[in-house]
């Protein structure tokens, strides 16, 4: 007896084929390529910030100006000549805050990554600029209020709104872009963000 073989179109759902692959995609990818990421302008000074919210946790990176970064620092004991290497090295006004994160947030600093045009690009630590500022004979008062100025190098958050914010310099050139993962982990459980082609101020 010949039984009429419908066609692939007729035997198969295809919006329902690309339903599950496209579920099947998002169980895989990790919860950092999939988190929301905003961009914003300050219409008065031009700095950017980019931000993302992922599981109850808050990461963004707003640009520092130059000239901010110079004028906070000199008013705080520093000359211009010993700030500007930190201040003309892509800093960052940087928070981390947990809104609503299942448990308390952790992180080391020493963590977190920066990758430009895929490779991994190591900046340096608290430890170490406040090194190259002392080989430099800068001022005890001026050095304690770089560091309180500082990104902590490592830190813990409650939920429901317990955050910090700090600078970071990233260590790369006015103009250059640069992905940044933050890792921290709640309760133990390891978790991460990646903010994707952050801009050094102009």
């Amino acid at each position: 007896m010949d039984f009429h073989r419908p066609s692939i179109s007729q035997s198969i759902s295809w919006p329902a084929v690309l339903a599950s692959i496209l579920a099947l995609l998002l169980g895989l990818l990790p919860p950092t390529a999939i988190a929301q990421q905003q961009r914003t302008s300050n219409p008065a000074t031009g700095a950017k910030t980019w931000s993302l919210s992922h599981a109850g946790v808050h990461f963004s990176l707003t640009q520092i100006l130059s000239q901010q970064g110079d004028a906070f620092y000199v008013n705080r004991g520093f000359s211009l000549d010993e700030i500007k290497p930190f201040t003309s090295s892509c800093v960052f006004m940087t928070v981390l805050r947990n809104d609503a994160a299942a448990g308390t947030v952790h992180f080391l600093r020493s963590n977190w990554q920066v990758r430009v045009d895929g490779q991994a690009h190591r900046f340096k630590t608290v430890a170490e600029w406040l090194e190259f500022f002392r080989t430099r004979q800068v001022a005890k008062s001026a050095l304690i209020a770089f560091q309180w100025a500082q990104f902590p190098p490592e830190q813990e958050y409650e939920p429901g709104g317990d955050w910090n914010q700090g600078m970071l310099a990233v260590g790369l050139g006015a103009g250059q872009s640069f992905d940044i993962t933050a890792h921290w982990d709640v309760d133990g459980k390891p978790d991460s963000a990646t903010l994707q082609g952050v801009e050094c101020a102009l």
